[in-house]
């Protein structure tokens, strides 16, 4: 979806939608903004109830100071047009209140940006804003001090947050992929200690961004891959729904019965998807004109190596991966379905994926569906893309019930011999 045909009206009702939708505000929390080329800001209003918005409600606010629309602006406003008189550059502005970024605010402290590749490059510099009174002045030139200084994300002093973007969607990125690492340090922290990544790690994530291909210009399009391509869709978009990955991480892929396979694409947003953004590889090679996710070299290895494997889901639970950056074991034993479904599951070093593809590959087979990649992902795998999603619904499901249950009491798993009747009674392979 291309942002720049959308009026501004539009996208501030689409981004405080899903916003709202996941939580991130309340009904008269957060505030959401946009500069046009006129130098107009088209705003959200003040007290209307941002569940039900409609581009009715924004209101546009002009250079002279003149407001269009049937309600007030934003009491936020002052620190809007602050940061869009300190920086130019930024067309877009978003302010919220997510219960994670808020407890952060609350101590004073910025999250950890280095837990999972990408944040850094996403979010490369966190700064402080110092209190200010909500709607005042005041708090618009602290905000406007922090933006004056080349920074586009201020953490504001027991308030929440306010980014700024060339766009309103860069604007969002920034703000789901800094709230998704504060909702990570929060639960990885009731596991024990937190992991970061090295700053050699961060630098390897960032040079394995993009994987060079040939490409092919595809001719036909079978039956059975309009199928795949529709069913990836949908799952893709129940996963974002369901918080099982974020707007531009998570990767699926589909093995097709010539051998290729379809896959997500590069930096795409999920909740936008379509059929024909999906990217199909064949004997290493990609179809023209599109970016297929950096995992691609992986995912092909996943097949080579597993001729039984028909589906690979690469993604970012924040329950789960909760577990993939502390040295905390994530032991299925807890619910029969859970050890039925997931087996064993290995931690993988987190640069063997991109380092050494192929032998990381071979960390999956019959009794280990599903691995956790060390400060990254985790992956899972079935014989179709149903049996692969409902492993990863099932591992973070689980996940979540382990974190809950360590700050109840002593966690009894079932034991050796129980585990050895549901292996005979489900047939399962060792």
């Amino acid at each position: 979806m291309n942002m720049q045909y959308i009026h501004p009206a539009d996208q501030l009702v689409m981004f405080m939608q899903r916003i709202y939708d996941k939580g991130l505000t309340t009904t008269s929390g957060g505030n959401l903004s946009i500069m046009d080329s006129d130098g107009n800001i088209w705003i959200t209003p003040a007290s209307v109830d941002k569940g039900t918005l409609t581009r009715r409600d924004i209101v546009c606010v002009h250079p002279d100071g003149s407001c269009e629309g049937p309600h007030k602006p934003s009491s936020e406003l002052p620190f809007h047009a602050s940061a869009y008189k300190m920086r130019p550059d930024l067309k877009a502005v978003l302010h919220a209140h997510p219960p994670a970024l808020v407890a952060f605010s609350i101590i004073r402290r910025v999250p950890n940006l280095d837990l999972i590749p990408s944040v850094r490059k996403i979010c490369p510099d966190v700064q402080t804003a110092v209190y200010g009174v909500p709607g005042s002045e005041d708090l618009g030139d602290k905000i406007g001090q922090v933006f004056a200084g080349g920074c586009d994300i201020a953490m504001l002093e027991n308030h929440g947050v306010c980014i700024g973007a060339p766009d309103m969607f860069a604007a969002f990125q920034r703000f789901e992929t800094l709230n998704y690492t504060a909702e990570l340090e929060i639960l990885a922290g009731k596991l024990g200690p937190v992991k970061a990544l090295s700053p050699q790690d961060n630098r390897m994530a960032e040079s394995s961004y993009h994987t060079k291909m040939d490409d092919f210009i595809p001719h036909t399009f079978t039956s059975e891959e309009l199928s795949a391509r529709r069913d990836m869709i949908t799952l893709i978009r129940r996963s974002y729904r369901m918080n099982l990955f974020t707007a531009t991480h998570g990767t699926y892929s589909v093995r097709l019965s010539d051998g290729s396979f379809l896959i997500t694409p590069f930096g795409m947003d999920r909740a936008y998807l379509e059929e024909d953004d999906l990217v199909r590889v064949k004997a290493g090679m990609k179809e023209v004109g599109k970016i297929p996710s950096r995992a691609v070299r992986f995912h092909e290895e996943v097949y080579r190596n597993n001729p039984d494997v028909r589906a690979v889901l690469q993604a970012h639970p924040v329950h789960a991966v909760a577990f993939a950056v502390t040295d905390a074991a994530f032991d299925p034993r807890t619910i029969p379905e859970s050890y039925i479904l997931l087996r064993d599951i290995k931690k993988m070093p987190y640069r063997e994926m991109y380092a050494n593809p192929a032998e990381a590959s071979r960390a999956f087979g019959p009794a280990n569906p599903a691995v956790m990649v060390e400060n990254d992902s985790v992956i899972v795998t079935g014989n179709s893309l149903l049996q692969a999603f409902d492993r990863l619904e099932v591992l973070e499901s689980t996940a979540h019930s382990i974190i809950n249950s360590s700050t109840l009491g002593e966690i009894v798993h079932i034991t050796g011999q129980e585990i050895e009747d549901l292996k005979t009674a489900f047939r399962l392979e060792d």
